[in-house]
């Protein structure tokens, strides 16, 4: 099916065609999946049964430790089959190994193309890279094969160093970044210390990775607001993941990256594992299409969003899923009040008294959620302090437990063993 069609389909032949290739998944993963042909004999599953999308609520669902427990059981096709190994990043405990075909590779290009036409991508465009591009990062090797697959330019620099970043971009001209929001400040705050004018550059759009730039309603939040604020250029948010070999891209409305109905079935669901109404949380949850090495059935990623199935301005017919509120297992109960670290993040981002910062969650002597913010002030005075504390008093309702830190050890603690993403949140909760 071309790109066009199945994201212009009316909601009756989308679910058809969703329905198709769902049965002929569940016939492949009874057919070659150690994991899901043991799964379907616990639940005495008959895929038989399984004609339509609603039947979906009729199997059992996966999760992340599965794949951390059983990873090669998920596995699919003989070892001599896989060109490509890629690992999810560990965020929330040990990495987890995907495997990929040669069609999968194809498969991934094919959704990456897609997503940078739904950001208003073309051939004319030249695209600066400004993320981890080895490492089994798969947005990496995503990103390089879909740009390829358009016809675009491709700039393959790397993350960080904003000298060498702006000295690319005045060199070679690209006219977008992919790039991780947070680094687009610092290019900006480069530019600045060095008399850059960044609205004289030729960038005129940026995809966002990694991190939100939206709030839940679409409005930019304040880290979008401070890119926007400085630098002329069109934001473009996205959402992905290692497991689903797939992304939700926003357009040029902004209103909720836009599923790909061919490649992936999406459902969010509440904690008990029911359908959620539109522009209510759930967890996303969801089923690969057309992936030949290591499909997902009913995963659950843990991630928290809202969905919208109205018809987009753009004209595209697929569900659009909101940006991502929190992690479920992330959640923080905290002095009765419910917080997902993505919120902790904007009001810190927001504060002019706070220069970066740092999310520590852990269990007190009677397994209560206890929070500590690391924070890097902006003076190290009295009414600094008391300002910092009686915004965050304001904003959050509760009062967490603040330590301040000088750069170097804020730093440390950024690190991640991976080094593909700026750690902000530690869970030490058992």
């Amino acid at each position: 099916m071309n790109f066009p069609e199945a994201l212009y389909l009316t909601p009756d032949k989308l679910q058809i065609m969703q329905a198709q290739k769902l049965q002929a998944l569940l016939v492949y993963l009874s057919n070659y999946s150690p994991f899901y042909r043991e799964l379907f004999a616990k639940h005495e599953v008959d895929i038989t049964t399984i004609k339509t999308i609603s039947d979906l609520s009729q199997l059992p669902t996966t999760g992340k430790e599965d794949l951390q427990q059983r990873n090669e059981d998920f596995l699919c096709v003989s070892p001599n089959k896989i060109i490509e190994y890629a690992s999810t990043s560990g965020t929330l405990g040990s990495p987890v190994t995907i495997a990929l075909t040669e069609t999968d590779l194809n498969r991934l290009a094919y959704n990456e193309y897609c997503s940078f036409v739904c950001a208003d991508g073309s051939a004319d465009d030249i695209y600066q890279l400004m993320l981890t591009l080895d490492r089994q990062f798969m947005a990496g090797i995503a990103y390089y094969s879909g740009l390829r697959k358009l016809g675009a330019g491709i700039i393959r620099l790397g993350p960080g160093v904003p000298s060498l970043q702006w000295e690319t971009i005045n060199r070679l001209k690209p006219t977008a970044i992919v790039a991780v929001p947070s680094f687009i400040l610092k290019l900006i705050q480069f530019a600045h210390d060095n008399q850059i004018n960044v609205n004289e550059s030729s960038v005129t759009k940026a995809i966002c990775i990694g991190e939100n730039i939206r709030n839940p309603d679409y409005s930019l939040n304040i880290l979008g607001k401070k890119i926007t604020e400085t630098w002329n250029i069109k934001l473009y948010s996205t959402y992905a993941s290692t497991e689903m070999q797939t992304a939700f891209t926003e357009c040029h409305e902004g209103r909720g990256g836009h599923l790909q109905p061919e490649l992936l079935i999406v459902e969010l669901l509440d904690e008990n594992n029911q359908p959620v109404a539109s522009q209510i949380p759930g967890e996303v949850t969801i089923t690969t299409l057309g992936v030949e090495g290591m499909p997902l059935l009913r995963y659950k990623t843990g991630d928290i969003c809202m969905y919208d199935e109205g018809l987009c301005t753009c004209g595209r017919t697929s569900l659009r899923l909101s940006p991502v509120i929190g992690r479920k297992k992330q959640m923080i109960k905290f002095k009765g009040t419910t917080l997902y670290p993505p919120a902790i993040f904007d009001l810190l981002n927001e504060m002019e008294d706070i220069l970066d910062f740092m999310v520590e969650v852990s269990s007190n002597e009677i397994g209560l959620d206890e929070v500590v913010l690391h924070l890097l002030p902006a003076s190290n005075s009295d009414a600094c302090d008391r300002r910092i504390r009686a915004d965050l008093q304001a904003r959050l309702r509760v009062s967490p437990s603040i330590v301040y830190v000088d750069t170097d050890a804020l730093q440390k603690m950024h690190s991640s063993e991976s080094g593909r993403k700026t750690v902000k949140f530690i869970d030490r909760r058992k």
